[in-house]
């Protein structure tokens, strides 16, 4: 099985906790893998086709790159945990309504613009629902951090049914994801926890990029304004 990640007699050792046979939770891990992995396969070839459209009619492509992960087994059961499920492991279907970021992809773009070009073009295609939409680009969290968070659900054909599944996708830009890839590192390698006096230069570190972001977007539009292949965008 290709779309396999987990085990169940992993997942015993680990979380004794599940009343049903090892068969019944090994489909359970399969079908969150099989549908969640599709999930992602679905918004990633989206996104391609249309990035290569707007490129094709703008002589332009706005996204710079594209992750994309499915979270583990453990770390949804203890982020359901967290959300106060009781009984997560045997409540996986309210695990699956409740968290709605088990598949997730992080769409880097070049410019801050870029964002809401890219998030508005999928949220208007007619199959795509969306759940929810998070902007910290205009009201950066605490620490800094800018992105757009857009949870969407897509749908997944399957042998004999269809099913809408969430993806979270974290639409930044270039400089956001370079901020927030580096705090990240360093949150890790200190387990979470950094002085007041690191935390407040990560933040003005942050402000510095918001600030040549809009730059180099000013730049880009002053070089459009010449007239050159782009100026149609």
């Amino acid at each position: 099985m290709g779309f396999r990640y987990y085990y169940a007699d992993r997942i015993r050792e680990k979380m004794p906790g599940f009343r049903g046979t090892d068969e019944e939770l090994q489909s359970a891990i399969d079908d969150i893998s099989l549908l969640y992995n599709s999930a992602i396969k679905e918004v990633e070839t989206r996104l391609d086709i249309l990035s290569d459209d707007f490129d094709k009619k703008h002589s332009y492509m706005p996204i710079h790159h594209v992750q994309s992960r499915l979270k583990t087994f453990e770390s949804i059961i203890e982020k359901a945990t967290r959300y106060g499920i009781e009984d997560p492991l045997n409540n996986l279907d309210m695990v699956r309504r409740e968290i709605l970021d088990i598949a997730g992809i992080r769409v880097v773009c070049n410019y801050e613009e870029d964002l809401l070009t890219m998030s508005g073009l999928l949220l208007s295609q007619e199959d795509i629902e969306m759940i929810r939409v998070k902007d910290y680009c205009d009201n950066p969290k605490e620490s800094g951090y800018r992105s757009m968070h857009v949870v969407v659900a897509v749908p997944v054909y399957l042998v004999n049914k269809r099913k809408m599944v969430p993806v979270e996708i974290q639409f930044r830009s270039v400089m956001m994801d370079a901020w927030a890839s580096l705090e990240h590192e360093l949150r890790y390698k200190n387990k979470g926890q950094l002085a007041q006096e690191i935390v407040d230069t990560l933040k003005e570190c942050a402000e510095n990029l918001h600030e040549m972001d809009e730059r180099m977007s000013r730049v880009r539009h002053e070089v459009l304004k010449t007239g050159n292949k782009y100026s149609d965008y």
